[in-house]
């Protein structure tokens, strides 16, 4: 079984990543983070036997998958030192920032033939949304022609670090959150490249912190698909989990609507799907979906098969994401 080590941990996404590695059999060679901060306490606390290392180009040597949830501004640079290397990468998103990182790491794996892996969670970690893609790939609502991926977040400001108010460091909204939708716009409509027809980022919630995009959206359109996408860092405390994640995916002959973390004073707990067809309308139980991502990565590490989530497909998910914030409209207290 595949060995991996972790290298920076600046957010909790890397903790969801070592789980569902552990949990597919890896084992973890080493945990390095250049400046340990609170997350890396967090990560320590969650899983206290895992070794801690003092040199991240030892513990990239000695493993086959090197992990990475650094300061997104960092990952790139991880990321293309690990390929060099000779090994395969799984990144929290943003997997990069600009398009000079994107240009790096696509370099890096055409020369290498190694793996550039980055965890759209809000799918790959979803069962609801596993679930969905079953379904859609089965024709149970027909053609899909068009996705509207809603993906708001609660802020938690004392829990936030300085760069994640900074977006040089952190990437836009866009880059970040989006990316999310722009993968399940892709994947659920089957498309392999798609136009930004417009996109929008601003600042209405705080005006103290005039550089922080707080609102995003993107208008996409392929060859036979359209998709809109709507993020924000406005969820309020009221509401009992991080933020009230949905999907619509519309169908030549029904639609799927996912409340992914949460049914708003409906029914308890996550993953509710909700399907319409021609024959009715009915509640999809999802609790016993399994959820593939990490068993086929560590399958696709071992055996260089590519299974868990296409190479292109990532790349273009970051493009696009790059792309729509790279020509988005600006509102709101946005300055620079």
């Amino acid at each position: 079984m595949i060995a991996f080590g972790v290298v920076g941990i600046e957010h909790p996404h890397a903790m969801n990543m070592i789980a569902g590695l552990l949990a597919a059999g890896a084992r973890c060679a080493g945990l390095y983070t250049a400046e340990p901060g609170p997350v890396f306490a967090q990560c320590r606390a969650r899983f206290p036997d895992l070794p801690v290392v003092d040199d991240a180009r030892r513990l990239i040597e000695s493993v086959a998958l090197v992990v990475s949830a650094d300061v997104p501004d960092r990952r790139a640079a991880v990321a293309v030192s690990a390929l060099r290397a000779g090994r395969d990468v799984l990144v929290a998103k943003p997997g990069c920032t600009t398009p000079g990182q994107l240009a790096e790491i696509r370099a890096a794996v055409e020369e290498t033939g190694r793996r550039w892996v980055v965890a759209f969670s809000e799918r790959l970690h979803v069962r609801s949304a596993v679930r969905a893609g079953d379904l859609v790939h089965a024709g149970a609502i027909g053609t899909v022609v068009q996705t509207i991926g809603l993906g708001p977040h609660q802020l938690k400001l004392p829990t936030r670090p300085g760069w994640f108010f900074d977006v040089e460091r952190n990437g836009s909204i866009l880059t970040d959150l989006a990316s999310h939708q722009i993968d399940q716009f892709l994947y659920y409509t089957g498309s392999t490249d798609a136009e930004i027809v417009a996109s929008t980022v601003a600042n209405y919630g705080m005006p103290e912190r005039p550089s922080f995009e707080d609102f995003g959206e993107v208008l996409l359109r392929a060859e036979r698909a359209h998709g809109y996408v709507r993020v924000d860092w406005y969820s309020p405390d009221g509401l009992k989990t991080w933020g009230d994640g949905r999907l619509t995916i519309l169908g030549t002959a029904g639609y799927i609507e996912l409340r992914k973390y949460v049914d708003p004073a409906g029914r308890a707990g996550g993953d509710h799907l909700f399907l319409v067809d021609g024959q009715e309308t009915r509640y999809v139980d999802c609790s016993d979906v399994r959820l593939p991502f990490y068993p086929d990565l560590v399958r696709d590490v071992e055996e260089r098969t590519e299974t868990a989530i296409g190479q292109e497909h990532t790349f273009t998910v970051s493009e696009l994401s790059i792309r729509a914030a790279e020509q988005a409209h600006r509102a709101g207290h946005l300055t620079g």
